[in-house]
């Protein structure tokens, strides 16, 4: 079910089913906007001259285009295919399907509330969405550190089973940085003073950490952390 505006805006990128190719352009519908329809006028469909425009579209395909023009009075929406280049149209499908996920987990969560999805978004689904953006960053927020609710200043009897289901079923991004360390120690009992050193380093860290024995005196340090600052940081 769509959340979001009736119409979407000029210059947004939006996931599109082809519903009839002719030789003048494509008929598509919008998945996210309650599927309502759009054109893609065949100069919009590729660069350069389009000789068989099913050569680009075809029926029940699934496009990601740019919004160049709407009508919401005609209920006219013109889009571009050729738009939008091959970074932009993967990220557009991971951002729509991780919403698609976020959808059905919401409406797990209302199961397990005993309430209807639609009930959930007036609750906090749309509160959520202000804080972090889109409903699936909410869930992976959660899935990281279930506090950033409280941070964010938002409570409510809801909130076990959001978070609940956010770890159940959201697997956290992580990034890693590895470096080389170097320790040395003249002392009699060096070698159990760096081991001590190297534990007590595991122990601090606030993420998860790996350290591999090379061969002395390096050692690589392997981090895991939700974003780059935070792996620098622990």
């Amino acid at each position: 079910m769509s959340r979001v505006g009736e119409f979407p805006e000029e210059g947004e990128l939006v996931v599109c089913t082809v519903q009839s190719v002719k030789n003048f352009g494509a008929f598509v519908t919008l998945d996210e906007y309650g599927d309502k329809e759009g054109f893609i006028h065949v100069r919009d469909v590729a660069t350069g001259w389009v000789k068989y425009i099913r050569d680009y579209v075809r029926e029940g395909q699934k496009v990601v285009t740019k919004v160049l023009g709407v009508d919401s009075t005609k209920g006219h929406i013109d889009l571009s295919l050729k738009s939008v280049n091959e970074h932009q149209r993967r990220e557009k499908v991971q951002q729509w399907k991780n919403e698609t996920k976020a959808e059905k987990l919401l409406e797990i969560v209302a199961t397990r509330l005993e309430k209807t999805p639609d009930e959930c978004w007036e609750e906090f689904g749309y509160q959520l969405v202000d804080a972090f953006g889109t409903l699936y960053g909410a869930f992976e927020s959660c899935a990281i550190d279930e506090a950033v609710l409280e941070e964010a200043e938002i409570s409510g009897d809801w909130k076990d089973a959001f978070v609940e289901v956010a770890k159940e079923n959201v697997t956290p991004p992580f990034v890693q940085i590895a470096g080389i360390l170097e320790l040395r120690s003249p002392a009699p009992d060096g070698v159990d003073r760096i081991k001590a050193a190297l534990k007590k380093g595991l122990e601090a860290s606030t993420e998860e950490m790996h350290i591999q024995y090379i061969g002395a005196p390096r050692y690589r340090l392997v981090m895991s952390a939700p974003d780059y600052k935070t792996a620098e940081e622990a």
